[in-house]
């Protein structure tokens, strides 16, 4: 079984001096000796290294306390998510599935072997406790894939214990700079140990900075199809907010495709967006319920005790299906199908060898301009439409379809904020302001629809439908308030932008 633990290290060079003395350091008593490891360790990757471009790691370790498989995600600098799974002649089947929207099809190899000699101290605070680990590594790196080049090195790492403050790691560091020891330029030594056995190869020179409106609208294209990748596994895992991260990273491509029709062939992105509509539905099972139960249950603790009747909660535990964390098989099922690797291909594909229309090459200030602007066009049709209408159904459809729209502006002009700059800026902030207000309407819509079918299963089992009758009308008053404010929050909008 695969543990998870979240890794916070340093890492120095080191001139083979050996470990600088680190008693005087503040909160460590003791410097425990514990002599020293041997750990050789494969690491694995793609041949064209697709998870060292993303700053994965993958490798299989002997000797040391933690021999085995680790994978290891970035969290942020000098934090990563590490994976352990015990040692075996082949990969953990959960480490290929986290791995699987990187690799897909293809083999993972090994790609360099790392042997390293690990002094290691452990420094303790006055009752004992481990405060971290410092280590000297005198690390000999092998190529076994794409070149046949070796080198050597000695580094200094510190990782601090598990849940220790990471303020400690400072105090460690201004020792060994004192020591004369300096932080390592490579993130890691997997890192070092690609770039400096890798063969030579031609500069390609810094990136360019997006000239033409197309090359806007795919850089912001590239960015939601890292955003799946990378949350992918956390999806897996059932991260907090990972299911409602990638769905909202479809959706922004799919409005997207559509916004900037005019960038990019609609007969080559429609299907696409056909794909990420599937999968942004797929995302929603779970996440939809999930919310509205959320919902139901802070509501239902906000109703006076003497107005609960019968057995509301325990009703909507048994709706909402509430099991155990870990994401759903289903759900696992879904990014583990042929279908949703083939958008992953179809993305990377259209992202390799763009659809281009007429309006591609042209500078950016026009052609974004006028997509964002019939966006919103579009918004402040359908607002206006509701406005016009009578609550009830008709306006909680047209509200509901200005809420789409309002999305789609968002994101268009998300994408656009870049050349656009402030303009597109504050239409970002008035779209969303606006989006959480309509969604808070639909949120009520939703929540009474389901308190009318909850309601009427309780008073066919015999129960109390009381308490539904009273969640109905507050939810019917939270629906009336954004009614009233729409108008407001409205002209607010148009006098921002100008119209």
């Amino acid at each position: 079984m695969a543990e998870t633990k979240r890794e916070i290290e340093r890492k120095y060079e080191s001139d083979e001096s050996g470990l600088p003395d680190l008693t005087g350091v503040a909160g460590v008593e003791t410097v425990l000796d514990k002599g020293v490891m041997e750990l050789d360790a494969t690491y694995y990757d793609t041949a064209d290294e697709r998870l060292a471009a993303s700053s994965i790691t993958l490798r299989r370790r002997t000797g040391g306390s933690d021999a085995g498989w680790h994978l290891k995600f970035p969290v942020a600098q000098g934090v990563r998510d590490e994976i352990q799974a015990p040692l075996s002649d082949t990969l953990p089947d959960e480490f290929a599935g986290l791995l699987r929207s990187r690799v897909r099809n293809a083999e993972l190899l090994p790609v360099v072997r790392l042997r390293s000699a690990r002094d290691v101290r452990e420094l303790l605070d006055t009752e004992g406790s481990l405060l971290a680990e410092i280590s000297e590594d005198a690390v000999q790196a092998e190529r076994l894939l794409g070149g046949d080049g070796s080198a050597q090195w000695t580094e200094i790492e510190v990782e601090l214990a598990d849940g220790g403050d990471p303020a400690f790691l400072d105090k460690v560091e201004k020792r060994l700079r004192k020591a004369g020891v300096r932080p390592s330029k490579s993130a890691s030594k997997l890192a070092r140990a690609l770039a400096e056995t890798a063969p030579k190869r031609p500069d390609p020179g810094p990136l360019e900075d997006p000239v033409t409106a197309a090359d806007h609208v795919l850089a912001y294209v590239r960015a939601q199809r890292d955003a799946i990748v990378e949350t992918d596994p956390a999806v897996r895992q059932d991260a907090e907010d990972s299911v409602h991260s990638m769905r909202v990273a479809t959706r922004r491509m799919r409005s997207t495709f559509k916004s900037y029709g005019k960038v990019l062939d609609r007969a080559v992105t429609d299907p696409i967006g056909d794909e990420l509509k599937w999968l942004a539905g797929e995302l929603g099972v779970d996440r939809d319920r999930e919310v509205l139960n959320e919902r139901l249950r802070t509501a239902l603790d906000e109703v006076p005790h003497t107005l609960v009747s019968g057995p509301i909660a325990e009703r909507l535990s048994r709706w909402a299906g509430d099991k155990p964390g870990g994401a759903s098989a289903r759900l696992i099922g879904v990014l583990d199908s042929h279908r949703y690797l083939a958008l992953l291909d179809a993305v990377d594909a259209l992202l390799a060898d763009p659809p281009l229309s007429k309006a591609a090459g042209k500078q950016p200030g026009k052609v974004l301009t006028k997509a964002v602007r019939k966006d919103f066009g579009k918004v402040t049709a359908l607002i206006e439409q509701a406005l016009d209408l009578e609550p009830g159904t008709d306006r909680d459809i047209a509200i509901h379809e200005a809420r789409k729209k309002t999305k789609r502006t968002r994101y268009a002009a998300e994408a656009a904020h870049p050349a656009l700059g402030k303009p597109a800026k504050e239409l970002v902030k008035s779209m969303k302001a606006l989006q959480n207000l309509l969604g808070e309407h639909q949120d009520s819509v939703m929540a009474r629809q389901t308190l009318r079918e909850l309601s009427a299963v309780a008073h066919a089992a015999g129960e109390s439908a009381f308490t539904y009758g009273v969640l109905y009308g507050r939810e019917e008053r939270r629906a009336e308030l954004v009614e009233a404010a729409l108008p407001k929050e409205w002209e607010t909008i148009e006098q921002a932008m100008g119209v």
